[in-house]
């Protein structure tokens, strides 16, 4: 497993890491009642999941308080613990942005303070190594309900935890260029992190507002969903969409129609042509798929993981699949851009 650094910081993540957004199991908004998790997991399936990855030398865990509001953290906790895994070995982030509380806004200093602290308990660990701002948005309510603006003391906050020990790099994730524009110079993050994938790729494409503030910068990128929680996969029949469980995210989106998905395995089925997946068992398609996907996006300057998500060791071997297979080249790069050309989704919301 290569390794690639944070920022300008002397951590080193695994390539491919491993999000634990699925460790949340079904999670609510409590703003909007709209469905913010995933479809409930099993515990030992997770276990399994997280040990195949170490030994492929996963070291790079990507959590947060919203994640099932603390379940993801502990469940991530249980797994290293039960597989008895050296903490000084792993890096694992977590973030903060989402969930308020009692606060007035999750970007309050007190909220961020104690969220880092319930985290630090939820991971059973005295350090955060990458600690993200989840939200691009500093402007919310404050206690006499008028708005405010947080950036500044939230900075202060986020850079306070730093020098105490309690987070060694600050990262930012942010859903547009006017957010990251903003809060780079003052967050001075280490790290960003967005959705890059085949489909939706402004953030990492060639000459975008972002990859020239991470020139600026000195930051790296930490792309998430980058096989597009499946789609990207070829898994999903269009003529008889996916439901998921009540309490999963996915019901939200437009993606899983019978139009959407018919589009995209027309372009998987183009790229199984090019790569010559055909002639592959239905489990190591799907895995040269997931390979294609990630190393597509790590062959862009300043990305240094990607962070598929994962249910079990299943999906977590196709995961680091990527990881064995030869970095993609730049024709291949430059071909699988122009096929999935007017594929972008809408900004991430």
């Amino acid at each position: 497993m290569n390794l690639r650094p944070i920022g300008k910081t002397t951590i080193r993540v695994s390539e491919i890491g491993f999000g634990c957004w699925t460790m949340g199991g079904p999670n609510f908004s409590p703003a909007t009642g709209q469905p913010i998790g995933w479809a409930d997991v099993n515990d030992e399936d997770m276990v399994a999941g997280v040990k195949v990855g170490l030994d492929a030398g996963v070291n790079h865990w990507d959590n947060a308080d919203v994640y099932g509001n603390g379940r993801a953290e502990r469940t991530l906790a249980q797994c290293l613990a039960k597989l008895g895994v050296a903490r000084s070995t792993q890096v694992i982030a977590t973030k903060v942005g989402h969930f308020k509380g009692t606060a007035p806004y999750a970007m309050a200093p007190s909220n961020i303070r104690y969220q880092c602290e319930q985290s630090l308990r939820n991971l059973r660990t005295d350090y955060i190594d990458l600690y993200y701002i989840h939200h691009g948005s500093y402007i919310g309510p404050d206690y006499d309900h008028k708005q405010h603006d947080y950036l500044h003391e939230a900075a202060a906050e986020m850079h306070a935890l730093k020098k105490e020990g309690k987070v060694r790099a600050i990262g930012q994730s942010a859903y547009t260029d006017e957010d990251f524009t903003r809060a780079i110079p003052v967050l001075k993050p280490d790290v960003l992190q967005n959705k890059a994938n085949l489909r939706y790729d402004p953030f990492i494409r060639p000459g975008c507002a972002l990859q020239k503030l991470m020139d600026q910068h000195g930051c790296t990128f930490v792309a998430f969903g980058p096989l597009d929680q499946g789609i990207l996969l070829d898994k999903f029949d269009p003529e008889h969409p996916p439901k998921f469980e009540e309490g999963d995210y996915r019901n939200n989106r437009k993606d899983f129609t019978t139009d959407a998905l018919r589009a995209v395995k027309d372009k998987l089925r183009r790229v199984g042509e090019r790569f010559d997946l055909d002639k592959l068992s239905p489990e190591d398609r799907t895995s040269a798929l997931s390979s294609i996907a990630s190393r597509w996006v790590l062959a862009h300057p300043h990305v240094c993981s990607t962070i598929p998500g994962f249910r079990n060791a299943k999906q977590a071997r196709s995961n680091i699949k990527g990881a064995t297979d030869a970095p993609m080249s730049e024709a291949d790069v430059t071909w699988l851009r122009e096929v999935f050309a007017g594929e972008e989704q809408p900004k991430w919301t």
